[in-house]
């Protein structure tokens, strides 16, 4: 799938259906895929698609802090001294005939709004700025849940992977969803620059994370070879082959799923050119539409089988970001800085803004990953660009109201006990206590409250949320908060990074009764 077509706003007896009354919304956490790009790779050059696209007017208007000079630098490499911008431009140089350095140019000869591979293309960055309008429209407009005006973005999670479209598709989105004119500026005349948190590549668990995790390496592998053994000889291939096969290079003449390149790197190019303009379009063979389901089912296969079949391909692939996930839901349940306040909290503040809302710039792995492991869905469609999920809590009001953050406790010398978060170590609360480990009076935090799941603004039903007992009555896509904390739970890892070097000498696939996702 390529570019996204959003659905019709909700109608007024739609939104009532999704929004029931008798719940209130507590916290909504976005997980967002980054825009259109192109792709990661050169490909089919021999099909006449040039290398390089004339699509990244951004790369004209980049900006840099610059440190001036004056005075010695603090302690901890803090400074008093000014910054200020370079404004500049970025030109892409490549190699020519010889070795020789070359300007490398666009389809029409473009020089100064050239894209890297892989980069956020001025598509992208539309599209994930209409998303913004779309999640602004909703959230603050029509359910009136986020204020329309805001002073700071304390009550605001933002997080984005190391990938540099992702971070940068978030930008967008949160500027159409707070826009200039809604940001108050403070007394300096400032609006506070947003906190976005992002992660060093050997930590980074928003998306699954195989160049720093060697047995979730080992178990896509596997998986990718089952699918190659599964589809390379058949006839679905071979109509592939009769469509894209006089395009395959000399060394690798046949498609294949390990073909070079392989059928993933196919789809991407395939998708990336069909985001955009006809200077960057390969021959219509490609775009035959039996082809492309075809292509989509098997990638969707080689890719993310592994996560509804494999309890450890989940634990190690996406475990860590839906534990973090539920984490900040049991935190906001318990009124904790659990609910993301830790993360955003000013230095030498005690006590920061309930987390209200949350959104994260990631990848295609990501929401497919989050899905399949929650065995949510069984399609065949490749998630298009800027696709999102919209993770929602609702709490029942008149059982589990949550109190306001408490002050400061006095010990009986007067003296303040610091119950507040330090850097560097978990809020205190439930965390990541396993759902049979709790106590009673812990447990009675998580009743009342619901989570549901939206794709791209359809609700999505978890099947182990469709127990009795699991859901709320007359909806089975509520999901009470415990049940869906329980199936998280049984995937979500203890020690992510000592896990993924465990086990390097056992099989990959799955042995014994069927590890079934969504339970």
């Amino acid at each position: 799938m390529t570019t996204l077509r959003p659905r019709e706003p909700y109608t007024d007896a739609e939104l009532e259906r999704l929004y029931p009354s008798g719940l209130q919304l507590q916290l909504v956490q976005i997980l967002m895929r980054h825009g259109e790009r192109t792709p990661v790779s050169g490909r089919f050059q021999n099909a006449g698609l040039s290398p390089f696209w004339p699509y990244c007017a951004s790369v004209r208007h980049l900006r840099s802090a610059v440190l001036e000079d004056g005075g010695p630098i603090t302690h901890g490499g803090a400074s008093k001294r000014p910054f200020t911008t370079l404004e500049w431009k970025r030109r892409l140089e490549a190699f020519g005939d010889n070795d020789e350095p070359v300007i490398a140019t666009g389809s029409r000869g473009d020089l100064d709004n050239v894209c890297d591979m892989g980069t956020l293309t001025d598509v992208g960055r539309q599209t994930t700025y209409q998303l913004g309008q779309r999640l602004r429209e909703l959230y603050v407009h029509r359910l009136r849940f986020i204020p329309p005006t805001i002073a700071d973005t304390d009550f605001m999670y933002l997080r984005a992977t190391p990938i540099t479209r992702a971070m940068e598709s978030l930008h967008q989105t949160f500027s159409a969803l707070y826009p200039p004119s809604s940001r108050i500026p403070d007394e300096n005349g400032r609006f506070p620059p947003p906190t976005i948190l992002s992660r060093t590549p050997g930590d980074e668990t928003l998306f699954p994370n195989d160049a720093n995790c060697r047995r979730f390496a080992a178990l896509s592998r596997a998986f990718a070879q089952r699918a190659a053994d599964r589809w390379n000889t058949t006839q679905e291939m071979e109509y592939l082959n009769k469509l894209y096969g006089k395009w395959m290079p000399d060394d690798s003449p046949r498609v294949a799923v390990d073909s070079k390149p392989r059928l993933t790197g196919i789809m991407d190019t395939i998708n990336s050119t069909l985001a955009h303009g006809p200077e960057t379009r390969l021959p219509k063979e490609f775009y035959d539409e039996k082809g492309r389901k075809i292509v989509e089912k098997i990638c969707m296969e080689e890719w993310f089988r592994g996560y509804r079949e494999s309890k450890e391909y989940r634990m190690l692939g996406i475990g860590g970001l839906l534990g973090d996930i539920v984490g900040r839901m049991v935190g906001s349940a318990e009124s904790s800085a659990a609910d993301g306040q830790y993360e955003i909290v000013k230095p030498g503040q005690r006590h920061g803004k309930q987390v209200k809302f949350g959104l994260s710039g990631c990848h295609d792995t990501t929401l497919a990953g989050v899905l399949a492991s929650l065995g949510a869905v069984d399609w065949d469609e490749w998630p298009p660009y800027t696709s999102h999920i919209a993770v929602e809590m609702f709490r029942k009001p008149a059982e589990s109201a949550p109190p306001p953050l408490a002050p400061p406790k006095k010990t009986w010398l007067g003296g303040i006990l610091d119950s507040k978060p330090h850097a560097g170590k978990p809020p205190p609360g439930i965390g990541r206590k396993r759902t049979p480990d709790l106590t009673p009076e812990e447990a009675r935090k998580l009743e009342g409250y619901y989570v549901r799941l939206r794709y791209n603004d359809e609700p999505v039903t978890i099947p182990g949320c469709k127990l009795p007992g699991n859901h709320l009555e007359g909806d089975e896509s509520f999901c009470t908060l415990d049940a869906f904390k329980a199936i998280v739970d049984k995937f979500t890892p203890d020690d992510w990074k000592n896990q993924c070097n465990a086990n390097r000498n056992l099989p990959a696939m799955p042995s014994g009764p069927p590890e079934t996702a969504g339970y």
